[in-house]
This record gives C-alpha cells, structure tokens and sequence, in this order.
C-alpha cells in the first residue's frame, strides 16, 4: 500500500461558520436539499461522533451510486474536521481510502479559505497521480457549489 498527500485551497463567498455547519452537523439536512441533482439522502446516527459512519446515497444516474465515511475529530471552535471515505464512492479498486482533514478559516475580504489535506491510500503497487486527484476535487464540485449557493440564497441555513 502507498500513501499519497496532497493539499487544497479553495475559496467561497460564505462565511466559514456556516461552511462547517454545512459540511458536519447540518449536512444530513442541507445536502439533499441544496444538491437534489447529485445527493438523494444521508444516513447517519442521531449523534454522530468521532468513529461513527456515514453513508452518502446518490441520485439514480450518478456516476456511483453511494459513499461511507467514517468520521474522525471535529472542533467546532477551530472550525475543522476530519473524515475517511471507506467504502464507494471514487475508491475503486485502486483506492483502499482517502482521509482528509478540513479547515475552515476567514478570508480577508470576507467569505472564507477551506483548507484541505488528503491522503490517498492505495491498494497494493497502484499509485494515484496529481490529475487524478485534481479530477476527484472537480468532481466533488457536484455537490459543493450547488451547496455554496444554498447558503447564499437561504441566509437564514447553518446559523
């Protein structure tokens, strides 16, 4: 198995609070809603913690048909979290699983920096180049841009 790194910024519009609000605690009820086109539904205990499981179902006609992850450490007041997909998803026969830890920070002129970093776990001598992985974030964009938006046009959402 080889282990490969990789980190990512990208920027949005929305505050950082909210951004993690979105992306843990409220995303079983916000992801459907905000990307109807790629999220069908999440299942996740009514208390999740570090060690529990989530599993992302997608819509009929995506390119796979669900993801399971398994969620690390959280720290509402930093703003960050950590996950690892393990099951679906892009994974493959290629991937055992990715692990990421995410920031969210302020940008200085408003909006916020989520600050990623990966690392791709694979199966046996298989390696994962840059351009797959940078294809693997484009892809990712189906659900977060569709959620951006959300939270932009409901002011009110993940407060």
């Amino acid at each position: 198995m080889g282990v490969f790194s990789y980190d990512h910024e990208t920027t949005s519009p929305v505050a950082p609070a909210r951004l993690f609000k979105a992306f843990t605690v409220e995303a079983p009820k916000v992801w459907p809603t905000a990307a109807p086109n790629a999220v069908k539904s999440i299942e996740a205990e009514a208390n999740p913690s570090s060690g529990s499981i989530v599993k992302i179902n997608f819509v009929e006609g995506f390119p796979f048909q669900y993801m399971k992850y398994q969620l690390g450490e959280h720290d509402e007041n930093n703003l960050s979290y950590s996950y690892s997909l393990i099951e679906g998803g892009p994974l493959g026969d290629k991937l055992e699983k990715i692990s990421y830890e995410n920031k969210f920070e302020a940008a200085a002129g408003g909006g916020s920096i989520c600050k990623s970093s990966m690392k791709f776990y694979t199966v046996g001598d298989n390696v994962i180049t840059e351009d797959e992985i940078k294809a693997r974030i484009k892809g990712s964009e189906t659900v977060y841009k569709p959620l951006e938006a959300y939270l932009l046009a409901n002011p009110e959402a993940c407060n």
